[in-house]
Formats: structure tokens, sequence, C-alpha cells
């Protein structure tokens, strides 16, 4: 299964963060997320074996949920972080604005702790065999992605013009999550939470 560490968004941000997407409505080639399934990516992992570790195919590269889950839990341990509050507030884009794939809501309030916890995260999972991401962190809340560059005007004008504050939430937990990919969209389940 593909999976990642995220800390969630209550469900009371989905309609802030459907208000957010909807400054980018009018823009070609731009395919939007489900604000219901919104969240901070902390660590992606790729591939997990969700075999038990014992029973993890031997010629997988792929850690084996187990250890991934224990992982988990010693990362959010070392990073030593108690509940906090994070603010998502303005827009961005990645990789830039000549060139967008990915519309982003940033986080403000909460920013150095999702990064402490990233940083403890991603040394677990590099220590699983998982490849460490080859760019620098930047806590965010994913809006939309851009297939074509048809809109690509519009987005930079929202993105240099609106700086909205879209809410407020308390992280207790951070998750590690399977995704599945489906004609729709990803879909995510949590497997298991880490309380803080």
């Amino acid at each position: 299964m593909r999976a990642f560490f995220a800390v969630g968004l209550p469900d009371d941000l989905a309609a802030p963060v459907a208000e957010a997407q909807a400054a980018f409505e009018g823009a070609d080639g731009l395919r939007f997320v489900d604000p219901e399934q919104a969240h901070v990516t902390l660590t992606f992992l790729g591939e997990v074996d969700d075999a038990d570790a014992g029973d993890a195919d031997a010629e997988s590269d792929a850690p084996a949920l187990d250890d991934v889950t224990a992982a988990g839990e010693r990362a959010v341990a070392d990073a030593d972080a108690d509940p906090f509050e994070c603010s998502v507030e303005g827009f961005g884009v990645f990789p830039s604005l000549d060139y967008v794939s990915v519309v982003w809501a940033g986080i403000g309030d909460g920013s150095a702790e999702l990064t402490a916890l990233h940083g403890a995260l991603e040394a677990e999972a590099t220590a699983l065999g998982v490849d460490p991401a080859d760019h620098a962190f930047t806590p965010h809340v994913t809006l939309a992605r851009m297939d074509d560059a048809r809109g690509k005007d519009l987005v930079q004008e929202v993105v240099r013009n609106r700086d909205p504050e879209i809410g407020r939430f308390e992280v207790e937990a951070v998750r590690l999550v399977s995704s599945t990919l489906t004609s729709d969209g990803p879909t995510y389940e949590t497997v298991a939470s880490f309380e803080l």
C-alpha cells in the first residue's frame, strides 16, 4: 500500500478549505483535492508492505507495516511535542510561479512544530530504507494539482494578491495514512495514530 505520515485537518475546516479553493475556480487545468480529506503530509513513505514483519515479501524493498508503525511511535516520542495549534493561511505553489504543479495553503503558527515532527519522522523512515525527500520541507495543505498550464495566469494572480486566513486547528496526533488511487482521486484511510 502507498502510505504517508500526516496531520489531519478537522471536519470543521472542510468548508473554509473549499472557500479557499473557490478563489481558483476559473483556472482551467486545475484538479481540486477533496476538502474533506485535507491534511498536512509530514513524510511520504511510498510503498509499505502491509503484511506483518515476519510475513513480509522477502524480495520487496518496501518496509513492513509493523516496522513503519514502530518507527512512527519512536519519531513522535523523539520529537517530544505536546499538542499545539496550527493556522492555515496564505497561498503558495510548487515548484514555482513560473511552473505550477501544486497549489497550496500555507501553515503559519505551528510551522516549527510540524517541521520538527517531519525531521523525526523522516529520520526514522530513512532508517527503514525510504528515500528522503529531495526538497526542503514546507508545511502546507494541498488545494489543487495543475494538470496543464491553461489557468496558470489566474493562479499566479491569486497567489500574488490574496493572503487569506483559512482557519486554525489543534494538532493532537500524527497519523499513518494509506492512500488508494482511484479514478475520482485518492482516498485515504488512517492505519495508525500516534498521540502527542
